[in-house]
Formats: C-alpha cells, sequence, structure tokens
C-alpha cells in the first residue's frame, strides 16, 4: 500500500491531538456529566461531523485563506471565545442536585422495601451508569449543535487541519486517499470522544464522582474560561 505510512503518520498526529486535553474534551466531560452518557454521546457525534467541515475547506484550500488573513483568523477566534464562555457559564452555574420532593421520598422507600440487597445494588449502578441528574436535559439536535459549534468555530482546528493538508500529506496524494483520510479522521474523533462519554458514565466512575460531580462540572467550565481566553489572547 503505497500510501500506509502516510496514513499511519496521520493517525499518530491525530491521536495525540484528540486526546490533548481542549474544547472538545472540557464540552463532552461536561455534557456526561450533567446530562448523561445519551447526551454526551449526540455531543461527541457533533464534534465528529465538524472534522468533516474542516477536511472540506482544507481539501479546497480555504484553510490557507483564512490562516493567512489576519482579520477572519482573528473572526473566527472571538466567535468561538465566546461561544465557549457560553458553554463556561452554564458549567459554573452547576450545583449540587436537588433531594427528592417527599412523595418521591416515600415512592423510593417503599420500592426499596420490595427488594433485596443485589436488586438495590443493581439500581443503583443502573442508576450512576445513566448518571440520573434532577437537572432538565437538553435535546439531542442541541447536544449535536454543541458538539458541531464546538469543534467548528475552533481556529486551532483550522491551523491542525492547515498543517496537516500542507505538511504531513503530499502534494500528489490524490483527491480520493485525502477524502478517506478525512473520512478516518471524523470517525476516529467522534468514537474516541464517544468512548470518553461512555467512561465517564459508568457505573464505577459515576459512583467515584458521586454527589461532588457538579465540582467537576465547575472545573470544566474553569477550563472552557481558560480556552475562550487563550484563544483571544494567543
Amino acid at each position: 500500500m503505497p500510501y500506509l505510512n502516510e496514513f499511519l503518520t496521520i493517525a499518530l498526529v491525530h491521536l495525540v491531538a484528540v486526546a490533548s486535553p481542549g474544547p472538545d474534551f472540557a464540552v463532552v466531560v461536561r455534557n456526561s456529566l450533567a446530562y448523561g452518557r445519551r447526551i454526551a454521546i449526540y455531543t461527541s457525534t457533533g464534534i465528529g461531523l465538524a472534522i468533516l467541515l474542516h477536511v472540506g475547506y482544507s481539501l479546497v484550500g480555504l484553510s490557507v485563506v483564512i490562516a493567512t488573513t489576519p482579520w477572519l483568523f482573528k473572526t473566527f477566534s472571538y466567535l468561538a471565545a465566546g461561544y465557549l464562555l457560553y458553554l463556561a457559564y452554564g458549567a459554573l452555574k452547576s450545583g449540587p442536585s436537588q433531594p427528592p420532593v417527599e412523595g418521591e421520598a416515600e415512592v423510593s422507600n417503599n420500592v426499596d422495601n420490595k427488594v433485596d440487597n443485589s436488586d438495590k445494588n443493581r439500581l443503583a449502578n443502573t442508576k450512576a451508569a445513566n448518571n440520573i441528574k434532577a437537572s432538565p436535559l437538553i435535546s439531542a439536535q442541541k447536544a449535536l449543535w454543541i458538539g458541531f459549534l464546538t469543534n467548528g468555530l475552533n481556529p486551532k482546528a483550522t491551523l491542525f487541519f492547515l498543517s496537516l493538508f500542507t505538511a504531513i500529506i503530499d502534494i500528489d496524494t490524490p483527491f480520493s486517499i485525502k477524502l478517506g483520510y478525512g473520512i478516518y479522521l471524523a470517525i476516529a474523533t467522534g468514537l474516541w470522544f464517544c468512548f470518553l462519554s461512555y467512561l465517564l458514565s459508568t457505573s464505577k466512575i459515576a459512583q467515584l464522582i458521586g454527589k461532588k460531580g457538579y465540582w467537576l462540572d465547575r472545573a470544566m467550565g474553569v477550563l472552557l474560561v481558560g480556552l475562550a481566553a487563550k484563544l483571544v489572547l494567543g
């Protein structure tokens, strides 16, 4: 396979980039803690779809235009920073889950009295795995858009794909092969963050986080603020 070495180089560089903490990581962790596995997976899918956006404009050369036009690049930076601050605001407002109302507590106690210890453990693990919280859920469509916009507006991603398609991928590589690389990058990114979503919502991890999970949520908010500042200042 003539392009195997090129593909392996791309895969390795991408692995390092996607595993590094950034806006995508922060928003997936935040949504996983706040809304559960399902919403986090939709967010991860949106991130993967946004990769196709970067691949698309890189294939037609627009990434060079964006990176070499200061006002356009700065516009992207400010848009991305504003959106990250919007997400950070929601994360920083996170607080402890509200205790159940009296009626719900009585029903829960009645149910608990009718099951044995093993059933209780199984129910607790199921609740932890699904990350059931008192905070209202967001729609799957909104979660998808959060992931898409977080990655799609990130100018650092623009620079990454610019360097990928100019410094690593040979100019003589056929268009079909480049498109294949792009599809791989989108799928690999989406799968990575889906795996992260699953990992954060497993019963053991959820139980480890427990009732103090909102502090990690707030920490992700602080990280998002820092990333927004870095986009604007750096």
